[in-house]
């Protein structure tokens, strides 16, 4: 099983993935630079969506691209990790999370259009992605896994709150989300959760909570050096947590997340 794997902000290449440079994945949403390699003796297909020296904003990143490459690429299923500002009080810095549920009501990529990978009226497969929960759970026990064998404090379960960027949220904004149940913030993997859905590619989340979100803790808000060395520190614990995940992936195929009901 070949393992599609997204890293963001602080990540951009993996310590321990033997691979040799990035080449160019052509789809039809774009060029993406994609890194082929093993892992921990694990297939993998790398891609860094802010790619090198964070030159794409996450108002930027091209999701639709992304998803689509790493299908070509022939994934088949994707592990995503993204930095996240922890709107749970309880959550303690530094700590991941394996996300269980997703709150993305806009359902829109940066640009503003919708995000799905059917854009084309007519298309084969043009239909609806319909799930109980939108993460993968096989792979979700494995990045469990792979977080414990590592040492990490890690919560099992929790909602991921997807915000647009590139400017941080407000106190209101965070209000509203913590009244929605959110354990956790940032603003990329929404859109990758959704169109790897459509992609039938089984997909899950890890996050580090790299501070807390505006007014969370309003005595001691999340000093930026602290926010700047727990985002360095992410790299190191992801690529040990995901190198223990892919030792405990099952040892067959993993199946798509819900179902499609297509007009085909």
């Amino acid at each position: 099983m070949r393992i599609g794997i997204i890293t963001g902000s602080g990540t951009y290449a993996l310590p321990g993935l033997e691979a040799g440079e990035p080449a160019p994945v052509e789809t039809r949403f774009g060029t993406v630079p994609v890194t082929t390699g093993t892992l921990a003796g694990a297939d993998v297909v790398h891609v860094s969506r802010h790619r090198e020296g964070h030159a794409l904003l996450s108002s930027a990143v091209t999701h639709q691209a992304n998803i689509s490459a790493l299908a070509a690429a022939g994934a088949d299923a994707v592990i995503a990790a993204t930095v996240c500002g922890a709107c749970d009080p309880e959550l303690e810095l530094g700590s991941l999370v394996v996300f269980d549920d997703l709150f993305f009501l806009s359902n829109r990529l940066p640009d503003g259009s919708i995000c799905t990978l059917h854009t084309e009226p007519g298309a084969p497969g043009r239909g609806h992605w319909i799930f109980d929960g939108p993460f993968s759970e096989p792979l979700r026990q494995a990045l469990l896994a792979g977080a414990r064998e590592y040492g990490q404090p890690v919560r099992d379960g929790g909602t991921y709150g997807h915000v647009d960027g590139p400017r941080f949220n407000t106190k209101a904004e965070i209000r509203m989300l913590m009244g929605a149940g959110v354990t956790a913030v940032s603003q990329t993997a929404g859109p990758e959760a959704v169109l790897a859905g459509e992609a039938k590619l089984p997909f899950a989340l890890l996050g580090y909570a790299t501070d807390y979100a505006n007014g969370v803790n309003p005595e001691a808000p999340t000093p930026m050096e602290e926010l700047i060395r727990l985002v360095g520190a992410s790299t190191e614990t992801f690529a040990g947590a995901l190198a223990g995940a892919l030792s405990a992936l099952p040892s067959t195929e993993v199946a798509p997340t819900g179902t499609h009901f297509s007009w085909d």
